[in-house]
């Protein structure tokens, strides 16, 4: 009788195992690779009022090395299964807070992005958004000797909304 049972046991244990798939990424991303196999990304031109000209170049080299370093998909220019376009909508700093003396203590860059998503496999998810972020600096540094660094900063937390409200679906 306990073979009988430990043989059951076994057995059911066993059809649990093959019955179950356990799934997950380590990159985030939750793409069915048996239909969607590129993204094209186009470059987002910059459309503010205020604009440092790296910085679109900056953008295009973060968006497109994210899906290439964290998916499988193919990056191309055009005609891809997913399909990135937009334009940096804004680029502005404002003064954040006064300091004792009256002058600004903190500076705040902003920098917006427009984002058109097609995705070609299944045009329900397509969408067009928003995305922003923000980053400061003390005021007694020039704008000039932070740009850089501040700028990829924005970049890069924009890279992350954008790439996890295209392919993470989270």
């Amino acid at each position: 009788m306990k073979k009988t049972k430990l043989y059951i046991s076994t057995l059911l244990l066993l059809l649990l195992m093959v019955g179950c798939k356990v799934t997950f990424s380590l990159n985030g991303s939750s793409i069915d690779y048996t239909k969607v196999k590129s993204i094209s990304i186009e470059k987002f031109p910059i459309r503010s009022a205020y604009v440092w000209s790296p910085m679109e170049g900056m953008f295009y080299t973060s968006l497109s090395d994210a899906y290439a370093n964290k998916t499988k998909l193919q990056v191309l220019q055009r005609n891809g299964d997913l399909h990135l376009s937009g334009e940096i909508t804004e680029y502005s700093q404002l003064n954040k807070s006064i300091s004792s003396d009256g002058f600004s203590a903190q500076t705040q860059l902003k920098m917006t992005v427009n984002v058109r998503f097609t995705n070609n496999t299944h045009h329900p998810e397509d969408f067009e958004k928003t995305f922003s972020a923000t980053a400061e600096y003390d005021s007694s540094q020039q704008l000039n000797a932070v740009q850089e660094e501040l700028v990829q900063q924005m970049i890069n937390d924009i890279v992350d909304q954008i790439f996890n409200a295209t392919v993470a679906n989270w």
